[in-house]
């Protein structure tokens, strides 16, 4: 789950499968940091090898495809359009009949063609994949920033991260006092949205508002990479906690 920087468990992923069995949705599994896992315990579960160890009736029904990539701190991140290269599957892929001239009915019991297996690679025309050296040195510097972040929040009142198990994020959740929910109303905005504004207006610091997530009704977030060096990060999680901290104070 690399937009909070959390690990999906092997019993997650089952689950996901399961429900995707049950009402027939087209899985599309983005597994681009799967080798961004830092946390004790933590491992990456790919769907595809879970799907199989499924078995059927999962992998005579489930349509999967499962993306990877060159990038993520390796070889580039976030790279201009059509600068990217990464590895898509697709896995128990059903076509239509007559979408495809086959003239054949649409009975989901008799898929009209035989699951398709694809695995087209798009070829990087960036730099190459970093040896593996230099890829451990790459995950090393981004666990021990990955610590640090969760370390700094926590020891700032009203602000609580959790370990971030893996990817490049961290997603912490914040308190917003009553007066900073009825300012942020008055401007029509989110809460946290509000909070992230003057955040970017008072000390350059740019992060995502969680209410673009999907969080939990009446909690607040935010989201913010954890790629810059170590050096940079730590003087910025200090900046950012010490304006939430007068942020609070502002509204209180």
């Amino acid at each position: 789950q690399h937009l909070t920087g959390q690990v999906q468990s092997r019993e997650d992923i089952e689950a996901v499968i399961k429900f995707a069995y049950e009402e027939r949705l087209f899985l599309l599994a983005d597994e681009v940091y799967q080798d961004n896992v830092y946390a004790e315990g933590a491992a990456f579960h790919s769907f595809k090898k879970v799907l199989a160890q499924l078995g059927p009736p999962y992998t005579d029904t489930v349509e999967l495809a499962s993306f990877h990539s060159i990038s993520k701190g390796f070889a580039g991140e976030c790279v201009a359009p059509g600068q990217g290269g990464g590895h898509p599957w697709v896995l128990g892929f059903r076509v239509a009949g007559e979408a495809m001239g086959g003239g054949r009915g649409l009975n989901p019991a008799v898929p009209p063609f035989p699951p398709l297996f694809i695995s087209p690679i798009i070829s990087p025309i960036i730099s190459p994949i970093s040896p593996p050296q230099e890829k451990q040195a790459v995950l090393s510097a981004l666990a021990q920033k990955a610590k640090l972040t969760q370390e700094i929040f926590n020891r700032t009142p009203g602000i609580r991260c959790n370990p971030v198990q893996g990817a490049m994020y961290a997603f912490p959740r914040i308190d917003l006092p009553p007066r900073a929910l009825q300012a942020a109303q008055a401007q029509g905005q989110a809460p946290d949205m509000f909070f992230c504004m003057r955040l970017l207006e008072e000390t350059g610091i740019c992060v995502v508002p969680g209410s673009g997530f999907g969080q939990k009704e009446g909690t607040f977030h935010f989201r913010m990479t954890i790629l810059p060096p170590a050096d940079k990060l730590q003087v910025l999680l200090q900046k950012l906690s010490a304006f939430y901290t007068k942020f609070v104070k502002e509204f209180s």
